[in-house]
């Protein structure tokens, strides 16, 4: 009876890991989907959706900044539709209308339908942002819960990698065709997520008391992931089109700097998770501020195309390395709080959504008045970090002071 149960136990533990990982997978799937392919594919399609005169340069600009419109509704609606519709479902739905926008913006009817396609997809994201690692990381083990974030995560990089990649490549047959390719590719990549989520949420625990000093620094940790979503923004949008058209190399040549981005966005997550395991994940963000500050700024100093290619390279790895980074600090400073985790992401990513979206505007806006003026959105990142960093210091410093008066 005892090898009976022995073996039954480490038959529900091997099920159990295993249904983890096909959850983690169908993580990696959302991601990819929601923000790697939705989001990131529009940018080396910029420069060709304005030499093929589907649209103006500067609509194009506005209908990449309409999916960070959608990614903040889609942030802000993801836990109210999800606590009508099982989460699961919801999360199926949200990876349906990102992949029938594919199919949507494969014919420009008219601006209208461009933005309404181009603001579902970003809803998508953002929704699947809120509610896709939260729903996968309580069923894998602690102890690789780091692995599987970052493993999630990565699914925006391998987005952003595919897009430099494969792109370049559906062009050569149309705009109309690499949509309508983008569209397959989701459509498969969802097929292959349907039946890897959870089925149930784990009981909550009840919550301990929170202390002055995590208040604070909860807060502040909203302001710096806004920041830093604004500081990410010239590298996201206009990257491809910085030197396709401002530096006058070309759509393929600007396609190649989105592949450095990429690469770098892949390896991103895993990168900075293996750090935060090291120092900490507050070190490890306030290090992330510190080197992001110095990469945006790079283009803007226009010293060459070595330093472009690091520039690209660092930002592609935080873009989703940034992730796991504040979901980690975020974990931490409510480890006793474990029935608030939940409410306190979709905050997180409602503050990144809300500035990536104004400075999305307010940039493109600028950059149609001011001539296609690159060097000043760059500028206006690098500020955008460095005061991400300050905030993080400055909250550090008044979280410990606040300590030890209590």
């Amino acid at each position: 009876m005892d090898g009976v149960a022995a073996h039954q136990r480490r038959s529900n533990r091997q099920a159990s890991t295993t249904g983890a990982w096909r959850a983690t997978m169908s993580g990696f799937c959302a991601s990819l989907v929601g923000i790697g392919l939705a989001r990131f594919a529009y940018t080396p399609l910029l420069p060709a959706l304005i030499g093929a005169h589907w649209f103006e340069p500067s609509a194009a600009a506005y209908l990449g900044a309409a999916n960070l419109a959608g990614y903040l509704a889609g942030a802000l609606l993801a836990r109210p539709v999800a606590a009508r519709i099982p989460v699961a479902g919801t999360i199926r739905l949200m990876m349906g209308i990102a992949t029938l926008a594919f199919f949507a913006c494969a014919y420009p009817l008219s601006f209208t339908w461009y933005f309404a396609w181009r603001f579902a997809a970003g809803l998508s994201g953002g929704a699947l942002m809120v509610l896709a690692a939260p729903t996968v990381l309580p069923h894998v083990p602690p102890a690789r819960r780091g692995l599987a974030s970052g493993a999630i995560f990565m699914g925006v990089g391998v987005g952003i990698a595919l897009s430099g990649t494969l792109v370049p490549l559906l062009l050569r047959r149309g705009l109309t065709e690499t949509w309508l390719g983008l569209g397959v590719l989701a459509l498969l990549l969802t097929r292959l997520a349907w039946k890897g989520w959870p089925a149930a949420s784990l009981p909550a625990v009840p919550s301990a008391p929170r202390q002055p000093h995590q208040v604070l620094t909860l807060r502040a940790l909203y302001a710096e992931y806004a920041l830093n979503a604004a500081g990410l923004v010239p590298h996201m949008i206009f990257l491809v089109d910085f030197v396709a058209r401002g530096l006058g190399q070309g759509v393929a040549v600007g396609a190649e700097y989105w592949v450095l981005f990429g690469l770098g966005a892949m390896a991103g997550p895993l990168l900075s998770g293996y750090l935060a395991d090291r120092v900490g994940f507050g070190r490890a963000l306030r290090l992330a501020y510190a080197i992001q500050t110095a990469a945006v700024a790079l283009p803007a100093l226009g010293l060459g195309s070595m330093w472009l290619m690091l520039s690209s390279v660092v930002v592609g790895a935080f873009t989703p390395g940034i992730v796991p980074l504040v979901l980690g600090r975020l974990h931490e400073l409510l480890a006793g709080h474990p029935a608030e985790q939940k409410a306190a992401w979709s905050a997180a990513t409602t503050s990144f959504a809300v500035l990536q979206a104004l400075a999305a505007y307010g940039m493109s806006f600028l950059f149609g008045r001011g001539g296609g003026d690159y060097r000043l959105l760059f500028v206006l990142g690098t500020v955008a970090m460095g005061l991400a960093l300050a905030v993080d210091v400055g909250a550090a410093i008044g979280a410990g002071g606040r300590r030890r008066r209590n």
